[in-house]
């Protein structure tokens, strides 16, 4: 424990030295595009967990369970109801929450919301993110209380948690890259938050960082996540642009054979909505990763 704190403490120190973009908020425009918010959503991939289509649930009013090895959590009711879902934010608590993971009040959020990821979003990405929210029809439903075994039930325990594993901060662009690299970069790692399953994590539910993307082996549901980095064996390393342009737009990979499970729903309601444009910049962004 003792080497864990050390390790977590001069990796803060390191980040900390960087230079990170500041937020756009003088930039953006506090009002918010609704309509380009429904595309954010798109890009992450919300409407898969907070909508329990098999229970035939009303779009986006949560009660999602997704087991894990921690636990079972279940993903709130994001519809701009008042009293149970998120209609009593304001604009300022809703990217707190995304990009620091803490509520209007209470404790720190689990990370099996991935605000981990979406702490790299833009301000205006969040502003209209929340303003398409806002025009969704409201649902009055209450969100099951997490199944979560000890001590992973310490809801207390996020608090040290975050001072120990998460870094926040808007993603910066690399000079030296291209723009659909930068663009397919900040997708990844940002809303469409493809690490957060594709990575495997240690006991403490942070990703191993030098093993991020490489597959893991209890995703959701507790089924196994496949590498998709350039290994060629352990992951998509034989694959071209094309193929996981195309994979990612219907669903089908190089071999012919459909995706399934989790990803099958990703693609349904996530993916398959993007434009071409971004689909070539997160595959140009993926075939950059190094074999893991």
């Amino acid at each position: 424990m003792t080497m864990i704190l050390y390790r977590h403490i001069l990796r803060a120190a390191a980040l900390a030295a960087l230079a990170v973009l500041p937020a756009p908020s003088m930039a953006a425009d506090a009002s918010g595009n609704a309509e380009r918010g429904a595309y954010v959503l798109r890009l992450g991939g919300c409407i898969s967990c907070h909508t329990d289509s098999k229970k035939k649930g009303a779009p986006l009013a949560g009660g999602v369970a997704l087991k894990s090895p921690y636990g079972t959590f279940y993903a709130p009711n994001i519809t701009p109801d008042r009293e149970t879902g998120i209609g009593g934010w304001s604009t300022d608590d809703f990217i707190r929450a995304m990009t620091e993971g803490k509520p209007p009040q209470g404790m720190p959020y689990y990370p099996a919301f991935p605000y981990t990821s979406y702490t790299r979003m833009t301000r205006q990405d969040l502003i209209d993110l929340k303003a398409y929210l806002d025009t969704v029809p409201p649902v009055r439903k209450e969100t099951p209380a997490h199944e979560m075994r000890f001590p992973y039930n310490l809801r207390v325990a996020m608090v040290p948690w975050q001072w120990l594993f998460f870094n926040g901060g808007t993603f910066k662009p690399d000079p030296r890259k291209s723009e659909a690299w930068n663009r397919g970069a900040y997708i990844v790692t940002g809303p469409a938050h493809c690490g957060e399953c594709h990575s495997p994590r240690n006991f403490f539910g942070d990703v191993i960082e030098d093993q991020a993307m490489s597959g893991n082996e209890a995703g959701p549901d507790g089924k196994r996540v496949p590498g998709i980095t350039q290994h060629p064996k352990r992951g998509i390393g034989a694959w071209t642009k094309k193929d996981i342009a195309y994979m990612l737009k219907t669903g089908s990979a190089p071999s012919g054979d459909a995706v399934g499970g989790a990803m099958a729903e990703v693609i349904e309601n996530s993916t398959s909505h993007w434009t071409d444009a971004d689909l070539d910049a997160v595959a140009e962004y993926l075939k950059s990763l190094p074999a893991r």
